[in-house]
């Protein structure tokens, strides 16, 4: 992985929020202003696109048409909640970051879908089978837990599932920073900001055309359908995850998320993966050498709770913990101090580094955890 363009603070260590941006992923985001501000070659806006949309759609594992550009990750989810009217139920995790929830409950009395909480801290496939019945649509989920960092199986969940619902992906948290098991989505919705350092304006959309017949364009505009100023409206929808698009996306963030996507393609997301869960560990354990509590971490002198625990396969980009008996936002604050970037929520500091996170960033999480003891008088 070339690092060198990369360029972040070594203490950087909130990718779950936002990731800096690359040297390269920057350039064309200079290069789309200088055009605008020319002759505005419309031509090479969409060469971007193209290529943009070949690149999303070897790492999604998909074809190209069943990829589109949208705005965000929440404008995806909500064009997913317009998408399935009609009678039925989709299951949503009650612990899903809110991007995920407030689509499926805007649409809820609006012709959508009923949401059916589910509150146990892990999806497994076996949580999923209990909450199966026959008015079961969909299941809405992050492919990566914002706080905790738990990976959904999402292979085994769409095998619960069955061909005739749709699995609903979040993967804002994981795609090209961790493996994900892409095939299993049938929407998948990421926007460019965190992991794929493509910063904002621009986020994939990915409809597979196997549930092509269970959706429908909800909030299709002019742009999702065919020859919009050839006829009256309406006018039929277009092919494939097209046909969920409002208008044109913007080709600036198009650009920029074509270029973080083939510096994902061309490191590997096995490789970033594996880097980004090394350092991950080397961060939680320093944390617990200082007697920090990892969210999902067995509790201290008990047994681990039922879905606690993580295994080495399960390692994300994500993990969060607190200190026991000292004050979070003090604790927090120590963290800035020492220059470190994390976020606070609630109790818990969340850590989320990347492959090209510095050993640096473990030297100065263990200092600032194991301040210098005061002499005494």
């Amino acid at each position: 992985m070339n690092v060198q363009i990369f360029a972040e603070p070594p203490g950087y260590l909130d990718f779950a929020r936002l990731g800096p941006l690359s040297s390269a992923v920057a350039a064309v985001l200079a290069e789309s202003a200088r055009r605008r501000v020319g002759d505005m070659p419309l031509a090479w806006f969409e060469e971007q696109a193209a290529r943009t949309r070949s690149a999303a759609a070897r790492l999604l594992r998909a074809a190209e048409h069943e990829v589109a550009f949208l705005s965000s990750t929440s404008h995806g989810l909500f064009a997913a909640a317009a998408a399935l009217p009609g009678e039925g139920v989709v299951l949503v995790p009650r612990g899903e970051f809110p991007a995920n929830v407030y689509p499926w409950l805007r649409f809820e009395g609006r012709g959508g879908l009923r949401v059916r909480w589910i509150d146990e801290v892990r999806l497994t496939p076996q949580v999923l089978a209990e909450h199966l019945d026959a008015s079961v649509r969909a299941l809405a989920v992050s492919a990566v837990d914002a706080l905790t960092g738990y990976p959904a199986p999402l292979g085994a969940l769409k095998e619960v599932l069955g061909p005739g619902r749709v699995l609903v992906v979040d993967a804002i948290q994981g795609l090209g920073a961790v493996p994900l098991e892409v095939e299993a989505a049938d929407v998948l919705v990421c926007g460019g900001q965190k992991w794929l350092r493509a910063g904002w304006g621009a986020a994939l959309f990915l409809a597979r055309d196997r549930v092509a017949g269970l959706m429908a364009p909800g909030l299709g505009g002019w742009s999702g359908v065919e020859g919009p100023l050839a006829g009256p409206a309406p006018r039929p929808p277009l092919a494939g995850a097209a046909a969920h698009t409002m208008t044109n996306p913007d080709y600036s963030g198009v650009a920029a998320l074509g270029v973080a996507i083939e510096l994902v393609l061309e490191a590997g997301v096995a490789e970033i993966g594996r880097r980004t869960a090394d350092r991950l560990g080397e961060l939680l354990d320093t944390a617990r050498a200082a007697g920090a509590r990892v969210l999902l971490d067995a509790p201290a002198g008990g047994p681990a709770p039922p879905g606690a625990g993580r295994g080495a396969a399960e390692w994300s980009g994500i993990g969060s913990f607190t200190m026991p008996g000292r004050e979070p936002a003090a604790v927090h604050a120590a963290l800035t101090a020492a220059g470190l970037t994390t976020t606070l929520r609630g109790e818990w500091i969340r850590l989320s580094p990347h492959a090209t996170t510095s050993g640096e960033a473990v030297q100065r999480l263990a200092a600032a955890l194991h301040p210098p003891r005061k002499e005494s008088s």
